[in-house]
């Protein structure tokens, strides 16, 4: 009876502990992006007197070059003068010209946060009066185009070959050491060295474009490469490949002298490989750690071991799964692998799963910040498709354990002299099969006197032809024994879809790993909120600020459009409209309209159709209100050519 409930409750367990591990850890070890948390002058303000400085305020402190922060006039000049300099904490400024002349001022800043992605965005201020300005910014994006792509590919295959090694190894020693003879999987973990080691040299070079102008001729810039390397990220990245010299080291012993010996001599170069191994494993997985996201925030003390302990458990189950389908698929007739190491490996996956549930409730109260997140954040979205994954391939898992469960309990035999009539019956089918595998054999012996006749004849091109047949044959008939064992067959496609899923789960997760977290993402969009009201209360006594948040319900439609109505009074008013994305970036769309209605005066709605400024900026002068009351605002924003809302709100006017 406990035979029967305990696997079924490791896999009730298992499931558990995994999709709950997703729900609150999110993207392995994602963390925060720096966001602009205050400017001064503020976005959209109206200053009488031309600044002599414009300051940045970030919610972490970030890297700036000579050309990392720019105010440009209305025609798109620079009136910066001098290097951006840090000036207390986090906030960082710019001197500008003396003798502004009035009109509309774009901020256009670009840097690194500390936990190595670059971060930009623009905004605007006037200086008098607002004006039109030739500058555009909607296209600026930090780490985009070509080369972020080019940038996230590499990611993506670093942690890939980082995956296929370490799990690789870990399964050969810790599970299946009869493996470091078996080409597949030297051919495996050669490969995942090969990869990891590629995509570093490869982010080496992309690294100075992906953070400066992002052109694809500034990748080879010698420049740029040597700025790269005295950055924190630069010498995580050259630490990696000198990790890796180690690390090909490892795998000349692991399938060098280790394979040669017996089994009873590998037991204490097992234990000498497992340690060097996992100081290795472990110091590539600081690689990371320490130059990116749990090196900066909350408690980086205690937030990059425990990262490093994630990497390490998604590398052992992911990595290990995959060099258990290569063995059941790949491994030689003669050296299949084991019952006892595929349970062995099922047990060392039970653990790493319990590792990252353990390592993915702290990071969870480091990143996630709210339930809200999950829907109002493309972060919380993007996690939700992972825990949808994980799901889907624990649920795989168990499917593969109960073929697990198959190969390790054989149909039992009676005592000996009193075989049953189903046993009987398969001994004699086993003896046909016998008699028609030795026909086979004659009848190849004769095929091969006759391709050796044929060869000595001089009809060289039949014998190649007889060569290549034999070999299909010979590769026919091993895969005929393999599919023999239902147990196995079952097991071989149970675990091919599981890596199939974890192939599209590490996708997800690299994308999650570029993406702003939903804490820092709602942080900025609340002190950008408070700036903005702070910034319009101060400038004048009666100005009216409203901000309605939209959804259009089209592709890139939600937003928040912010009303900035001065001073709310009766008569000529002057009306600026933000339209911001929901991180507080400002964003471009087709038309914006606004309408006023007094309902209990039935009059309106009298229509405004603002003029266009800069990115995500409208304004109009002289809207004329006629009387005091509570007015309903209108607005209406159109994202696209059929997507369309209008949002409204009451406010006091007069």
């Amino acid at each position: 009876m406990t035979r029967t409930i305990t696997p079924r409750l490791r896999t009730l367990v298992l499931l558990f502990l995994a999709v709950t591990g997703a729900l609150l850890a999110g993207a392995g070890p994602a963390s925060a992006h720096a966001a602009l948390t205050g400017s001064d002058p503020a976005q959209g303000v109206v200053v009488k007197k031309a600044p002599t400085q414009v300051s940045l305020t970030f919610s972490e402190q970030v890297s700036m070059n000579d050309d990392s922060l720019h105010v440009l006039d209305p025609k798109g000049k620079n009136v910066d003068v001098g290097k951006p300099s840090n000036i207390s904490g986090t906030t960082y400024a710019v001197q500008l010209k003396s003798g502004l002349a009035d009109g509309t001022y774009t901020v256009a800043y670009q840097v690194v946060s500390a936990d190595s992605h670059p971060v930009s965005g623009a905004y605007t201020f006037s200086v008098g009066a607002p004006s039109q300005t030739t500058v555009s910014v909607s296209g600026q994006t930090a780490g985009g185009g070509a080369v972020g792509w080019l940038y996230g590919f590499g990611r993506y295959m670093s942690y890939a070959g980082y995956i296929v090694l370490v799990g690789g190894a870990a399964f050969v020693l810790a599970c299946w050491q009869r493996g470091s003879g078996v080409r597949a999987m030297q051919r495996l973990v050669v490969g995942g060295w090969l990869t990891i080691t590629a995509a570093t040299l490869w982010l080496l070079l992309l690294r100075g474009s992906y953070t400066s102008s992002g052109k694809v001729g500034a990748i080879f810039d010698l420049d740029l490469l040597g700025q790269v390397l005295q950055t924190k990220t630069g010498a995580a990245l050259v630490s990696r490949l000198l990790l890796l010299a180690a690390a090909a080291l490892f795998i000349a012993v692991l399938f060098g002298a280790y394979d040669k010996r017996e089994d009873e001599e590998k037991r204490d170069l097992t234990f000498g490989l497992a340690i060097g191994g996992t100081v290795v494993a472990a110091g590539l997985a600081a690689s990371w750690a320490m130059a990116e996201h749990a090196s900066t925030g909350l408690q980086p003390g205690i937030a990059m071991p425990v990262d490093v302990l994630h990497l390490l458990a998604v590398a052992t189950w992911l990595g290990g799964l995959t060099a258990l389908l290569v063995a059941l698929y790949r491994a030689p007739a003669e050296t299949p692998v084991e019952t006892a190491a595929v349970r062995r490996f099922s047990r060392l996956a039970f653990g790493s799963v319990a590792a990252l549930v353990a390592t993915g409730v702290y990071q969870s109260w480091r990143q996630l910040g709210s339930w809200s997140a999950f829907t109002d954040t493309r972060y919380g979205q993007l996690l939700l498709v992972k825990i949808g994954l994980v799901a889907l391939l624990v649920g795989i898992a168990a499917s593969s354990r109960r073929w697990t469960a198959r190969l390790a309990d054989p149909a039992p035999v009676s005592k000996a002299g009193k075989q049953s009539k189903a046993a009987a019956k398969a001994q004699a089918e086993a003896e046909v099969e016998a008699g028609t595998e030795a026909a086979e054999v004659k009848a190849e012996v004769k095929e091969r006197v006759a391709a050796s006749a044929g060869a000595r004849a001089g009809d060289a091109k039949r014998a190649a032809q007889l060569a290549r047949q034999r070999a299909a044959e010979d590769t026919a008939r091993e895969k005929r024994i393999r599919d023999a064992d239902p147990g196995r067959f079952g097991l071989r496609h149970s675990v091919l879809a599981e890596a199939g899923v974890a192939v599209v789960l590490l996708a997800v997760t690299t994308v999650l790993t570029q993406t702003e977290p939903g804490r820092t993402e709602q942080e900025a969009k609340a002190a950008t909120s408070a700036s903005s009201s702070s910034s319009s209360s101060s400038s004048s006594s009666g100005a009216l600020t409203l901000d309605m948040p939209f959804d259009t319900g089209g592709q890139d439609g939600k937003g928040v459009v912010r009303l900035d109505f001065d001073p709310a009074r009766v008569g000529g008013n002057e009306m600026h409209v933000y339209v911001q994305r929901p991180n507080g970036r400002a964003f471009d769309i087709p038309e914006v309209k606004v309408a006023f209605t007094l309902t209990a005066k039935k009059i309106g709605p009298l229509p405004v159709t603002p003029d266009h400024i800069t990115t995500g900026h409208w304004a109009a002068t002289g809207v004329q209100i006629p009387m005091a009351g509570e007015w309903k605002i209108a607005v209406t924003v159109r994202t696209s050519d059929i997507d369309q809302v209008t949002v409204s709100k009451n406010a006091q006017i007069g």
